[in-house]
């Protein structure tokens, strides 16, 4: 049964986080185990019937490489080449080598915050273009989501923008959806109480299950041109 996260688990990441090399690693290799990975594998696990019921053909394995990240870095492609990562996360997601230009439901913990929401990592910009245009076309089914959106207040917009205006005539409501190269919907937290037990479990299960309807309406303009 997943009981929380620990301060240990905050210590972990702090101290790879200034100590990130292979040899800090080795020695604290059973405290990533016992701390980091142990916890994010019992959070999967309770989570999956949730997201099962949201959507069936989502990976809901509590496994790295599933629904968990490596803690290793892959520094081929990147400019940073500290060899771990000091932070882990969560995805549910459905299989697909295209799963970054598909909606995903995901929870990050780093040693300053934890936030967690869903949405594209990186949209095409076919996706983006069909969402202009349920915008421009003032379509029911943005509306809806429109609705949806505007009706919780635990989650709020992300993601890249223009630096360009794509049009100045879009009331302010529409602009964080309309200027976006990509979209997420996120919460981001200070760590907290919630974090160090079960509260943090209910509430991805409750924040999940709210984004429901917005998670099928970005699958639906995605499935569109992709």
């Amino acid at each position: 049964m997943f009981e929380g996260f620990s301060s240990a688990t905050i210590e972990f990441l702090k101290g790879l986080e200034r100590n990130n090399n292979k040899a800090w690693f080795e020695k604290h290799r059973q405290d990533y185990q016992e701390h980091l990975l142990r916890p994010f594998q019992l959070l999967v696990a309770e989570l999956s019937a949730t997201m099962l019921a949201i959507d069936p053909q989502l990976e809901t394995r509590p496994a790295v490489d599933k629904t968990l990240s490596r803690i290793y870095r892959d520094t081929r492609f990147s400019k940073d080449k500290s060899p771990f990562r000091p932070r882990m996360w969560l995805s549910f997601r459905r299989p697909s080598p295209d799963w970054k230009i598909t909606p995903v439901h995901f929870m990050e913990l780093s040693p300053e915050r934890y936030r967690y929401g869903m949405g594209f990592y990186s949209a095409t910009p076919a996706t983006m273009v069909r969402l202009r245009e349920l915008i421009d076309e003032d379509t029911e089914e943005f509306r809806q989501a429109l609705r949806h959106y505007q009706g919780q207040d635990m989650f709020h917009i992300e993601g890249e923008t223009y630096k360009r205006v794509r049009d100045p005539d879009k009331p302010d409501e529409l602009q964080e959806w309309y200027q976006r190269k990509s979209i997420f919907l996120v919460r981001n937290c200070e760590i907290d109480d919630r974090l160090f037990g079960r509260g943090v479990l209910d509430d991805l299960r409750s924040g999940f299950q709210l984004l429901t309807p917005l998670y099928h309406f970005l699958w639906e303009i995605a499935s569109v041109n992709n």
